[in-house]
């Protein structure tokens, strides 16, 4: 795991939508070391309370709490908001994880409307709930980093889902410029592969390793790395970017740049 800059959240209460797995445990196990209140928040509120009683150091109870939310669900993410804000008094942070993607048609393959709209509505209408219930109750110096995708910047297939990453892209320019003037930020990071659950319907992950020029896949940690950063006083004058988290593959494939004759160290 990467080393924490210890103390950056002291004081700051964190909600962390999809907190229960993958790059959300990650991040409230990195937000957490780094001082934050954090409180998990999940579809699955059981695997939200075992990712809360899993953080070291037994700091739990009040340095960390579950919830249930639904990001589809505008009343579920609106009570994730209010119960925050009850048990500690203020918010500071969001972190929008929830999201995915699963194993269907492409658009042009057969996907039927009510499938592009779920996908749509999951990735881009879910963060945005999420923003509009929490941004009102963030003060000066409050951040929101939402997890988009290499797929919202380049082609990589899943229609649906990339169109909706992209939209974050969008997202968080335009409320970067309506929060700035309250001193409040916005930001997004984009993930290339990442070993996560998603992973587990579809193939295994490290069969793509080849591809990214760092010659492996991503781990949670990798990402949460960098939400922390955005999330942090450190990045206090960036809002509005998006910052792929991606091994290199942005930048070319290797695959790609060994058919066009480069080579190098390897």
């Amino acid at each position: 795991m990467t080393t924490a800059s210890a103390g950056r959240f002291e004081g700051r209460v964190a909600l962390v939508t999809g907190g229960a797995h993958g790059i959300g445990a990650a991040t409230v196990r990195r937000l957490h070391a780094e001082g934050a209140t954090v409180v998990v928040a999940d579809l699955d509120v059981d695997a939200a309370q075992r990712a809360v009683d899993a953080l070291p150091d037994g700091r739990t109870g009040t340095a960390a709490s579950a919830v249930a939310c639904d990001i589809t669900d505008t009343a579920s993410v609106e009570r994730a908001v209010s119960t925050t804000l009850d048990r500690h008094d203020r918010l500071d942070v969001l972190v929008g994880v929830a999201g995915g993607t699963g194993v269907h048609p492409g658009l042009l393959d057969g996907m039927d409307d009510t499938t592009w709209a779920a996908g749509v509505d999951l990735n881009l209408a879910g963060p945005a709930r999420c923003v509009r219930a929490a941004a009102p109750h963030l003060p000066r110096g409050g951040a929101i980093v939402l997890v988009g995708s290499v797929n919202g910047l380049q082609a990589f297939g899943d229609e649906d889902y990339s169109a909706a990453k992209a939209g974050l892209v969008s997202l968080a320019q335009n409320l970067a410029v309506r929060l700035g003037g309250r001193g409040v930020r916005i930001n997004v990071v984009a993930p290339g592969t990442v070993r996560t659950r998603s992973w587990d319907q579809r193939t295994d992950p490290d069969r793509l390793a080849s591809l990214y020029p760092l010659g492996r896949i991503g781990e949670p940690d990798d990402v949460a790395a960098a939400i922390a950063f955005l999330a942090s006083d450190d990045a206090a004058w960036i809002t509005g970017v998006t910052l792929p988290v991606d091994g290199g593959v942005l930048a070319g494939p290797v695959a790609r740049f060994e058919s066009l004759g480069g080579g190098g160290e390897r």
